[in-house]
């Protein structure tokens, strides 16, 4: 099992540039960032951590802003989404970004992708979000299609277009790895249908399916790695991580500056020497 960190980007903390270089010289493997566009100000939609919003949700940097800044300011250091609202977004102007970072990253890139759970937001973005579950799938399809051939096409009931030329394609083949967020009763089969990875938010549920995901992979043929997003700096939880299968675990930092940030990774890595001896 290895290890790696989410950050929220924010305008008033620690910028993405020398946080990347700050998480690569530590030796983390890996480094993702959420997406919002924004949040409404209704605030229907619960929290699902429950309680009061963060506010570094309404703050972020643009993602692909931010990923571009982390990839060309670190060298070996995986980066990637943690997640990207695909329904919220064009599929050929996502599928262009992904590319566009994973050849700058020298195949670097790791493309988390999710459904979200902010009804008003992606009513914003013109997305129902009763077929939401649909248009993540198409639009990946859509990506997977540019993304592998010279001339793609694509036609669904959520997403079309006629052939397009679109390079650069990713330095990554066929494609960066989809890690496939969430942590609901249908995901199990969202990850199989599309993706690589399994990257839900760190539950002991989510331990418990592990065994399931690898019985089902099997049976299809498949390998399929789990990541868990969001595990506490805690050694007892880490090796239980372990022995369950994860294959990287994922610590959130505080969205903050260098002197917050750094201790706070150290922690992190303090515990998971205690589980290495």
């Amino acid at each position: 099992m290895d290890t790696g960190v989410g950050f929220f980007a924010t305008h008033d903390a620690m910028r993405p540039a020398p946080l990347a270089r700050l998480v690569e010289d530590h030796g983390q493997t890996a480094l993702y960032f959420p997406e919002h566009s924004h949040i409404p100000a209704s605030r229907e939609s619960a929290y699902p951590g429950g309680g009061k919003l963060p506010r570094q949700y309404a703050h972020t940097y643009d993602l692909f802003v931010t990923l571009a800044a982390a990839v060309t300011a670190t060298s070996s250091l995986r980066v990637g989404s943690g997640i990207c609202l695909v329904i919220e977004r064009d599929p050929i102007h996502t599928a262009k970004e992904v590319a566009s970072v994973d050849h700058l990253s020298g195949g670097r890139f790791e493309f988390g992708v999710g459904a979200g759970w902010n009804r008003e937001e992606m009513a914003n973005h013109g997305t129902d979000a009763r077929v939401r579950m649909a248009v993540m799938r198409e639009r990946i399809e859509a990506m997977q299609a540019i993304w592998t051939t010279d001339e793609a096409g694509y036609r669904g009931e959520h997403v079309a277009f006629d052939r397009i030329w679109s390079w650069p394609k990713p330095a990554q083949r066929p494609y960066p790895p989809i890690l496939v967020g969430g942590n609901g009763p249908t995901v199990l089969d969202r990850v199989l249908a599309f993706g690589d990875v399994w990257f839900p938010n760190f539950s002991e549920g989510v331990l418990d399916r592990i065994a399931e995901l690898r019985e089902r992979a099997d049976e299809a043929g498949r390998a399929i790695a789990v990541y868990a997003m969001g595990v506490p700096a805690d050694a007892a939880t880490l090796e239980r991580c372990r022995a369950a299968g994860v294959a990287r675990a994922v610590h959130w930092l505080p969205s903050a500056n260098r002197a917050v940030v750094e201790p706070a990774l150290e922690r992190w890595e303090r515990a998971f020497a205690e589980i290495n001896g």
